[in-house]
């Protein structure tokens, strides 16, 4: 069996792409070579690999605000709130501000787990082809259009209650009044719960695609059979 798959194996990395999508379609579903159905459970065994060491850490505590690639900054139009307040010395009072809409993302990311798991039970040996032939962010980009509609309604209203339960009610009040009072500034009032939903969509996608990306181009991270001889597909 093993010598097969190293035949195999070194067969794939000598053919063109078009070769590789000719094998793949006519992998035989009964072989002791990899099956269709093996190469849909690997794209499924990394996926899942993403949700429970990536889109996890985000709903812990500094998950968003302690991690520079997805912590949520301020939008545009509250930018130069950031700077004003600490032009006039608030700035304990702007990275309060900050801090609270990082929480609220943090809160409302446990709640993606669910929806993950549906959608990437749901992958079929195409979904799985056409992801193993894709880039290193295929198996995300396929996640995200699946799930972006369903978490976006999911997360909205998480975050909507988490601003009260952390505060960021009180504190975005107060910070924007203390602006709002602030001579020759035009007055602001963003649409914070649907900035903060946004950005936290992005924070997971990014998280997942880093996870993905690790898996397709390092060995090491391929931590079961399945997915060494899947991914070897693709080297």
């Amino acid at each position: 069996m093993h010598r097969n798959i190293l035949f195999f194996i070194s067969f794939l990395i000598l053919s063109s792409c078009a070769e590789l999508q000719q094998v793949i379609d006519e992998l035989p579903e009964n072989s002791t070579g990899i099956t269709n159905a093996d190469i849909a459970e690997g794209l499924r065994q990394a996926l899942d690999k993403g949700i429970d060491e990536q889109v996890t850490l985000l709903g812990n505590k500094d998950g968003f605000y302690g991690n520079e690639l997805v912590k949520i900054l301020l939008p545009d139009e509250l930018k130069k709130v950031d700077k004003a307040l600490r032009d006039i010395g608030l700035g304990n009072l702007a990275d309060e501000g900050l801090k609270v809409l990082n929480r609220a993302a943090e809160d409302a990311v446990t709640e993606a787990t669910p929806i993950f798991v549906d959608a990437v039970k749901s992958i079929t040996f195409n979904d799985a082809k056409n992801i193993l032939l894709g880039d290193d962010r295929s198996a995300t980009t396929y996640l995200e259009s699946r799930t972006q509609t369903s978490l976006y309604n999911k997360f909205h209203p998480i975050i909507n209650n988490s601003f009260a339960k952390v505060g960021a009610d009180d504190i975005w009040t107060n910070l924007i009044n203390k602006y709002n009072a602030i001579p020759f500034t035009n007055n602001v009032n963003p649409d914070l719960t649907d900035y903060v939903t946004q950005e936290a969509l992005k924070g997971v996608y990014t998280m997942i695609a880093i996870e993905e990306k690790e898996i397709r181009t390092k060995v090491s991270s391929r931590t079961t059979d399945l997915l060494q001889l899947v991914f070897a597909l693709q080297d």
